[in-house]
């Protein structure tokens, strides 16, 4: 399952890498919810790494941005502190949350997939990878929101 644009997510908590727990419902703005196979994977790195390097850009559209993989809060820490990432990573070790996004794999993984929420929960666009290798660029995402946003609706 998947959800399709126009769709309200549903609600979920998560473990966060702080130690926190992340309620999606607690969150008042719109956000971009990342999807990654593992940390310190190459692609998966380079994904990060890329939204890190343009982190003002997403926030400058009001969107925070949040990864989300199988891994635990100590692999996160390690990871996040490694690449600078300024942004929250979440565990869904039993990908419960993926499978809900449509980004959980056939053999139990993490697909690869970026899905970005409105304020009130709604999914703007969502893109789940077939082929793990791929990923959303972060200008690719720019655009999109800038698009979103001239149309109101971001």
């Amino acid at each position: 399952m998947s959800l399709s644009t126009g769709e309200k997510a549903p609600d979920f908590q998560l473990p966060a890498d702080d130690g926190s727990q992340f309620q999606l419902s607690g969150i008042k703005e719109p956000l971009l919810l990342v999807f990654y196979p593992g940390d310190d994977t190459p692609v998966c790195t380079a994904q990060l790494c890329d939204y890190r390097d343009n982190i003002s850009a997403f926030q400058g559209l009001g969107v925070q941005v949040y990864g989300i993989s199988k891994d635990d809060a100590k692999s996160h820490q390690a990871f996040k502190e490694k690449h600078k990432l300024p942004f929250t990573l979440l565990t869904d070790s039993d990908c419960s949350v993926a499978e809900k996004f449509g980004a959980k794999g056939l053999m139990g993984g993490m697909k690869r997939g970026v899905v970005l929420l409105g304020a009130d929960k709604t999914v703007l666009y969502s893109h789940i990878e077939t082929v793990a290798l791929f990923k959303r660029s972060a200008e690719e995402l720019q655009e999109v929101l800038g698009e979103l946003k001239k149309e109101g609706r971001l």
